[in-house]
């Protein structure tokens, strides 16, 4: 993989009380996904997850805790269409991404407006598979490998 054609990014799925997994919907699609974000130069993923997951949903880091991180980065190339809708974008063939599977450690307060422009516009909590069905076809793939890598982690957080 060429790094220099695909940006660096977070992926976040996080799981609440209930071990439901957040998903939003972008401004001006009636797609869902999980919170994601670009890695700032020099920063660690771990650091930009928690940056990510305060900006795009409100969430503190002292909320939640990490209980899994990806083994491997996972691809994907945007569309054409896509990529010129951001000037981030406009350099990069696709996303390269370091996801993390993060638990609620307290009932948890969703706010989408701390980012400006505002990235998300809705969200609700689903159960484990429902994001494969309600998202955009170009992240299905990698959403898919995720949940599947996460899927151990998670039915034993559900289970205790």
């Amino acid at each position: 993989m060429n790094d220099k054609l695909y940006r660096k990014n977070v992926g976040l799925i996080v799981l609440n009380e209930q071990n439901q997994l957040l998903i939003c919907r972008r401004k001006d699609q009636q797609t869902w996904q999980f919170p994601q974000g670009g890695i700032d130069a020099g920063e660690s993923t771990k650091i930009a997850a928690y940056r990510e997951l305060l900006e795009e949903v409100g969430i503190l880091k002292k909320d939640v805790s990490i209980i899994k991180e990806s083994l491997h980065w996972y691809q994907y190339d945007l569309p054409d269409k896509y990529q010129q809708r951001s000037d981030v974008m406009k350099k990069f063939k696709g996303q390269t991404q370091k996801w993390f599977l993060l638990k609620a450690k307290t009932k948890l307060t969703i706010n989408l407006l701390n980012e400006v422009p505002q990235e998300f516009v809705a969200y609700k909590w689903v159960s484990f598979w429902y994001p494969l069905s309600h998202i955009v076809s170009f992240k299905k793939e990698v959403y898919l490998s995720v949940l599947n890598e996460f899927l151990a982690t998670y039915i034993d957080v559900a289970n205790d």
